[in-house]
Order: C-alpha cells, then sequence, then structure tokens
C-alpha cells in the first residue's frame, strides 16, 4: 500500500507538470517588446566606391507583440499551433559614408525605424517524464523593416521558412520555462529604396537563425504573465546594381542583421 500511493503521488505530479505545460500553451498574450537592432552592410567597392563596412544602423527600438498559440488533440496528440504578430517603431542611430569615396563616419543620424514580423508554427508535442514537453515544428513568417530619413526610406522584405523545436519544463505547479531554437531560410527578399536615388530589387537569400528563452507563470487559471528574449539573426545578399529615380547608378551591399529582443507581458489561458 505505501508503494502504491508513493507511485501514485508521483504520477499526480507528472500529470501537474504537464497540465501546467499545455495551459501555457493555450493562450492569447499582449506583450511589451524592446529590440536591439545591430544592422550592417558591407560593400564590395563596386563603380569605384568605398569596399568595406559601409553603413550600420544600432538601437533599441520598442513596440508590442500578440500572440495566439493553443496544444489540443485535433489531428494528433498535443497538435501545436502559435500565431505571432509583432511591431516595433521608433528611432535608431546610423552612422555610414556622406560619399561614394568618403571615409565610413562621415554621415551619422537618427532614422525613423519601424519594424513588423508575423508568423506561424505548427507541430506536436511529446510529453516527457511528465514535467517536459519537446515539440517539433515547422515555421512560415514575414519580415518587414523600413528605415526613413526625410523625403527618403528604405524598406526591406522578405520572407523565411524553418524547422524548430520548443522545450518546456515545469519544475513546479504554475511555472513553465521555455526554450526555443529554429534553423531556417530566407526566400523572396527585396529592397525598395524612395526619394531622388530610389530603385527596387531583389537582395540574395540566406540562412536565418533564430533562439529564445521564456517564463510562464499562472496567477489564476486563467491570468498568465510571462517575460522572454528572442534572438534572430540573418543576411542579404547585394543587389544588381540599378538605375536610380535622378538617372543615377545605385545598389544595396551585402548586410547582416542581428536583433535582439525582450518581452513582458501577460496572457489569458483558455
Amino acid at each position: 500500500m505505501a508503494v502504491f500511493a508513493v507511485a501514485a503521488a508521483l504520477c499526480t505530479t507528472a500529470f501537474a507538470g504537464t497540465d501546467d505545460i499545455k495551459a501555457s500553451n493555450n493562450q492569447l498574450e499582449v506583450q511589451a517588446i524592446s529590440t536591439k537592432v545591430d544592422y550592417k552592410e558591407t560593400n564590395d567597392g563596386r563603380l569605384g566606391s568605398r569596399a568595406g563596412k559601409f553603413y550600420t544602423e544600432t538601437g533599441n527600438v520598442p513596440g508590442f507583440a500578440l500572440s495566439f498559440s493553443m496544444m489540443n488533440d485535433v489531428l494528433l496528440d498535443n497538435d501545436y499551433l502559435q500565431f505571432q504578430y509583432s511591431k516595433n517603431d521608433g528611432h535608431i542611430r546610423s552612422k555610414g559614408v556622406l560619399r561614394p569615396g568618403g571615409s565610413f563616419g562621415s554621415a551619422v543620424g537618427q532614422p525613423g525605424e519601424t519594424i513588423s514580423d508575423y508568423s506561424l508554427r505548427w507541430g506536436k508535442g511529446f510529453a516527457v517524464d511528465g514535467a517536459f514537453m519537446i515539440t517539433p515544428y515547422g515555421e512560415l513568417g514575414h519580415h518587414e523593416r523600413q528605415s526613413s530619413y526625410g523625403v527618403t526610406s528604405t524598406t526591406y522584405t522578405h520572407s523565411w521558412y524553418g524547422a524548430g523545436a520548443l522545450v518546456q519544463y515545469s519544475p513546479i505547479s504554475r511555472l513553465v520555462f521555455g526554450a526555443n531554437a529554429l534553423v531556417g531560410r530566407t526566400f523572396a527578399a527585396d529592397v525598395d529604396l524612395s526619394g531622388p536615388r530610389g530603385f527596387s530589387g531583389s537582395l540574395g537569400d540566406s540562412n536565418l537563425y533564430k533562439a529564445g528563452l521564456s517564463t510562464d507563470y499562472a496567477f489564476t487559471k486563467n491570468f498568465h504573465g510571462n517575460v522572454g528574449v528572442d534572438y534572430t539573426s540573418f543576411k542579404y545578399g547585394d543587389s544588381a546594381t540599378h538605375r536610380t529615380s535622378n538617372g543615377g547608378l545605385s545598389w544595396m551591399p551585402d548586410s547582416q542583421t542581428n536583433d535582439t529582443t525582450l518581452k513582458i507581458g501577460v496572457g489569458y489561458a483558455f
């Protein structure tokens, strides 16, 4: 009887952990976010221009994020679906080259920065030892970033696909830790420049990497609080040389983007 009682207690704890994880995966969340942008262009020296580091944008841009997720037995056990949308809007610090033959840093400014992302994930969760859930998933998303200064603006867009995994752990009742990682690929990358030197063209695609950590706590059955951090890294290949609006020639150099986003918010579990 004693052995049976201990076994029953362990099973109860295990099921409680799994239930807490599933509860955290059935939520509508609203979050305040801040994204640290680290963007760098590297020029190839085309048409006598300066080769090497050509232009950078760095700084923190505030915003908000919305997320809807659910984990239910629809097609398979523990089917997982998540839709995310985020938007950042603010200003950022820029540094670049004033003239084609000039030195890096001869031009500085604070352009307006707007970033929008939305993505859809689908996967299946696997319970491990009652307190863990591992959810492999596929993801499809779209990214847009606009940098504007005066009458000119530059808009970068791309979509992406990838595969990743979400690992969640519930050490005690109501508390769930999460970690996720994804490896993907960008596609349909484009740039659109407005103003006197404006042109539109395609950019080279690249691998994309995402990673994140999160914590979810259920204050009540329905009211949750959460904090987290996400990291995203990708590149744009350089564009072809285009004729601009004022009759000149221009292009977009190779670039590297590394974004780190801090999140804090509340959720309604259903």
